[in-house]
Formats: structure tokens, sequence, C-alpha cells
């Protein structure tokens, strides 16, 4: 019985360890269709609303995918001499960072003293790893050959247009398959329905798929809204207290506002660093600090649990998973989507029999 047990559990584990090698290797794959799956969900309502007015739907999804793309390139246009300003100032702050420290270190006190003693150690253990590991002596006669990999421009800008020229393909195949999902509309959902074979089946199927479209539509746009709002309230209480650029450094909080817990902490110690840089005053930065703070604890503890539903409510450690698998297995864009996808999962749980466990542990406790 226990040998049995084990080479279940084995067959298990051989079976997960493959579906996260197909998630990471086929990425250039799946990635793609979960965007568009995902900004179906999006524009869906849209695209409904426009078919109600007797717009045909493959006018109304070309229009409204049009309109979305043309509002982003238009305003990353508007935002450009904002970026150019901000990575112009990059090596500047690079200087600026290393000065302080430099400071830091020359000027005396406990801690400075601590930091040079580390130094001196690991300058004693670098001085005997060399040691360790010095050059044999060539021997007289011989000739010793040094190859050298020659860096060249053109190489770099190959490799750039290269890695360009596939990132423009894979935006294209997102839009283009993110129109065809909106013109076909439920077309593939009936497809699925017809395949199962009871009606009972065919029902929960059915509940199944109007609830990820209802919740994920939902979530979508409250994240949309509350970026947003973010994104505008950032930038203005940085353009108050005279921090330069605040448009871009709005548009970043939005952003990051998209990742849960993860994006807030990251805004705040970038535009922390940012604000001392700048004025090199602890007050300041601590009074931009604390701005960044109330925006994202508004938004995250009050505003967006009103918006969403009780159903949507996931427990932290479930997200905290989520972000970090999907983080490593798809980078900064699988961040983004970890949640919607989490999400999804958790509504099939809900409905699917013997899934129950996997609902409980993803639901959010009950509030005392």
């Amino acid at each position: 019985m226990s040998s049995s047990r084990s080479l279940v559990w084995s067959v298990h584990f051989l079976a997960i360890c493959a579906v996260i090698g197909v998630l990471h290797f086929a990425r250039p794959v799946l990635l793609p269709v979960v965007l568009s799956v995902f900004l179906f969900y999006a524009l869906d309502p849209l695209v409904d609303w426009l078919q109600r007015y007797r717009l045909p739907r493959a006018v109304g999804s070309v229009l409204i995918v049009s309109l979305a793309l043309g509002g982003a390139t238009g305003g990353f246009i508007m935002l450009w001499p904002e970026i150019d300003r901000v990575v112009a100032k990059v090596p500047e702050g690079a200087r600026q960072l290393r000065a302080t420290l430099r400071e830091t270190r020359t000027g005396g006190g406990d801690a400075s003293s601590a930091l040079r003693r580390v130094r001196e150690a690991a300058q004693a253990i670098d001085a005997a790893a060399a040691d360790t590991t010095a050059p044999v002596a060539t021997p007289r006669g011989t000739l010793r050959v040094e190859v050298t990999d020659t860096w060249r421009v053109s190489d770099l800008l190959w490799s750039g247009g290269v890695s360009a020229v596939g990132l423009a393909g894979q935006a294209m195949s997102v839009l283009l398959l993110t129109i065809f999902l909106l013109i076909e509309d439920d077309s593939f959902k009936r497809k699925l329905v017809r395949q199962m074979d009871t009606r009972g089946d065919k029902r929960v199927t059915v509940e199944i798929l109007n609830d990820i479209a209802t919740q994920v539509e939902r979530f979508i746009w409250v994240q949309f809204i509350t970026s947003l709002g973010v994104a505008v309230v950032t930038g203005l209480g940085l353009w108050a207290l005279g921090v330069d650029q605040p448009a871009v450094w709005g548009v970043f909080a939005g952003l990051m506002n998209l990742v849960p817990y993860f994006g807030p902490i990251i805004v705040t110690v970038v535009l922390t660093g940012v604000a001392f840089l700048q004025f090199g005053s602890l007050t300041e930065a601590a009074l931009v600090s604390g701005m960044t703070l109330l925006v994202t604890s508004l938004e995250g503890n009050l505003i967006t649990p009103k918006l969403l539903s009780r159903s949507a409510s996931i427990n932290l450690v479930a997200i905290f998973l989520s972000i970090t698998f999907w983080s490593w297995i798809w980078g900064v864009v699988g961040m983004l989507l970890a949640v919607p996808m989490l999400m999804a999962l958790k509504v099939a749980a809900d409905r699917i029999d013997g899934c129950q466990r996997l609902a409980e542990f993803l639901a959010e406790g009950p509030r005392s």
C-alpha cells in the first residue's frame, strides 16, 4: 500500500515538473495567448456596448483595439521628453550616490569603521584566493597566446534589432489574436459546452466560464481605474512637493500598482531615492515616502476591497506564491498576470467537484 502511494506521489511530482517545464520553455507561444485572453476580457464589454448600437462586431472589435493602441502610443509620445530627461539623469544620480557613499565611508564613526573592516577582510580573502589560483609559470621558449573576444558595436546593434523585431512580432500577434477573440466572442464557449457529455457537465461548464468572465472583467477594470487614480494623485503630489518629472513617476506608480504588495514597496523605495538624490535632504525624502505610502495604502486597503466582490478575495499567502511563481516563469509580464490567473483558478476550483481543498486554500479567511 505504501509503495503504491509513493508511486502515485512520484507520478504527480513528475507531472508537475513537466508542466512547469512546458510553461517555461513554451513562454514565447503561451504568453501572447494569455495576454490576448485578458485583453479580450478587458475590451469585450466595450465591443458589446457598440454592438448594442447595431455596429457590426468585427468593426467594433477593430475600432476598440485601435483606440486602445492609439491611446497607449499617444500617451507614450507625450511622455517621451520627460522619460528622456529621467534617463539622462541616471548617470548623474549614480555619481551622486557614489559620492554620498564615499562621504559615509570617510566620515568616521562606528558605521564607517565597520564598513572599512568588512572591506579590508574581503580584500584579504581576495588576495588569498589569488595566491592559491596563481597561474603556472610558462617554460622558457613557450609562446603564450591569449584569445580575446572583440566587442563590436555592430553586434550590439544586431542583437538589439533582433530583440526589437521579436518584441514587435509578439505585440502584433497579441493584437491580432485579441481582435479575433473579440470577433468570435462566445463561439468558443459554445463549442466547449457542446463537448460535454451530460447536461449537468454543460451547466457547470457554463457557470465556470461565466463566473471567470465576470470576475476577471471586474478585476481588470477595477485595477485600471485604481491604477489610473494612483498615477494621477501620485503625480500631483510629487508636483506639489517639487519633484522633477512628476508625470513620469506618476505613471510609474500607476503601473507598479498593478502588482499587489510588491508594487507599492518598489514605488516607495524608488521615489524615496529619487527625492533624496534631487534634494539631498532626508526630510524631503521622508515627505515623498510618506505621501506615496498614504496613496497606496488608501487604494489597497480601502478603495479596491470595496470595489471587488467578496468572491474575488484571495488570501495573501496565495497571492505571494502566485506572484513569485509567475515572475520566475514569465518575468515581469508574469508578475502582472499572476493575480488574474489566480482569480480564474479560484473561480474554477469553487465550481469543480474535488477541488474544494484548493478553493479553501485560495479563499481569504473570515474577517474578525
